[in-house]
């Protein structure tokens, strides 16, 4: 087989079903969704057929208990896909508002108008619901997109798109709007990101060494996550009891995500009183304390931390935590080792929660709020394609909106430049 042929072939077909998903009105957008939403139902049986031979495969192949989990397809998560389309017709269409408009002194209007991106090609492992979330957010949107998701979920992969592709035709539209690479070489991805002629963005989920790859390797704009290492700072002066209860949260909810809590800074006037029966409750939950000299002096138990610490995303029950004399000391910290990622103050100060909120860059700030609330579908975006940490052209979860652009509209009567 040509790779290079085949994923050219691809992209054209994209670039034709963008131009029609342009002009589509919203209704008809909404209305293939629904069908889409009704057909994920009622291919369960399917799904999990096809999904089991990944299993099988992956079981052969010696993934792990977690990655084994990732890929799996319920009766229950196919109904969370279904029900993530569902969210995302009850969601604005953002194409063709005008976001701002106003008047030049000649008489003529100039405006701008958000607009698709075009056709986004997608880079993904493990999870087969992200080639129904990223179909729907894109479709909605009014993007094509080329996804390629990780050879383990091949079979899954293909099958959800059939799946998402009959739904569109059952809406009159193109079934291009989203095609799955249906080969597992890695020559497939090499090629998708140097068409440049026909893929206007590249999005990546995955680990670090798949985004590198990617960056390294792309010539097509792309926005990226990278790691999410993720602090939270417990203020002098707060409530220590619901401090507790966000940091056990942030840490136990779900470690292997990039919002789980990774580094606990603790400001020292409370730290006497907080640390050792959090960590003790902690340790209970199975984490691992990686701490600094102060920290092991009211924990003797945990280990000693590295510099490396501070700047790795864990995804596991690991936990770093540092003993900080103020706020500035915590904020220098975060700006050293964070992610841009997530970061989080507990803390009853106003103007403390102000100030860190103000300087603290990182895609989401949180005050009082376990960083794993920072989640697409938890802002009310509907499903995510993933959470960026750039800063051009979007920045946290992307939902519909950050799918989208904005180009300049003139309107005139007439109007000539003198």
């Amino acid at each position: 087989m040509d790779i290079g042929k085949l994923m050219q072939e691809m992209g054209v077909r994209a670039r034709r079903a963008a131009r029609v998903l342009s002009g589509t009105p919203t209704g008809v957008k909404d209305r293939a969704l629904e069908i889409v939403a009704a057909k994920l139902r009622d291919s369960a049986p399917i799904l999990r057929e096809e999904n089991a031979k990944d299993i099988e495969a992956g079981r052969k192949e010696g993934l792990s208990p977690a990655m084994l989990d990732r890929l799996t397809l319920t009766d229950g998560r196919i109904e969370d896909m279904a029900r993530s389309v569902e969210e995302i017709i009850s969601l604005p269409d953002p194409v063709g508002e005008v976001t701002r408009i106003w008047n030049r002194p000649a008489g003529f209007r100039v405006g701008r108008m958000r607009v698709p991106i075009g056709v986004i090609g997608i880079i993904y492992e493990s999870r087969p619901n992200v080639t129904i979330d990223a179909a729907a957010l894109c479709l909605k949107s009014g993007n094509a997109c080329i996804l390629r998701g990780g050879s383990e979920a091949i079979h899954s992969n293909r099958a959800l798109a059939a799946v998402f592709q009959e739904g569109v035709k059952g809406a009159g539209l193109p079934e291009d709007v989203a095609q799955v690479v249906p080969v597992t070489d890695r020559a497939a991805v090499r090629a998708l990101l140097t068409m440049d002629e026909q893929v206007d963005l590249i999005i990546p989920r995955g680990g670090k060494p798949l985004i590198r790859m990617i960056l390294e390797n792309s010539t097509i704009p792309v926005i990226k996550h990278l790691d999410g290492v993720c602090h939270t700072y417990v203020d002098a002066g707060s409530d220590l009891e619901m401090a507790g209860q966000i940091c056990l949260n942030a840490k136990l909810n779900r470690p292997g995500t990039c919002n789980a809590m990774e580094t606990l800074l603790v400001h020292t006037g409370v730290a006497e009183g907080f640390l050792p029966g959090l960590l003790e409750r902690m340790k209970e939950e199975g984490v691992q304390i990686r701490g600094c000299p102060a920290t092991r002096k009211l924990a003797p138990w945990v280990q000693e931390a590295t510099d490396e610490d501070w700047g790795t995303e864990y995804l596991d029950l690991i936990l770093s935590v540092k003993v900080v004399a103020d706020m500035d000391e915590a904020m220098d910290h975060i700006a050293e080792y964070g992610s841009a990622h997530t970061d989080v103050i507990i803390t009853e100060n106003h103007r403390h929660a102000e100030r860190f909120v103000r300087e603290v860059d990182s895609a989401a700030v949180m005050v009082n709020a376990s960083s794993r609330l920072h989640d697409g579908f938890v802002f009310g975006l509907g499903a995510e394609i993933g959470i960026s940490t750039d800063k051009l052209h979007a920045r946290g979860p992307m939902g519909l909106e950050e799918l989208t652009c904005q180009k300049f509209i003139v309107l005139g009567e007439g109007h000539l430049r003198e």
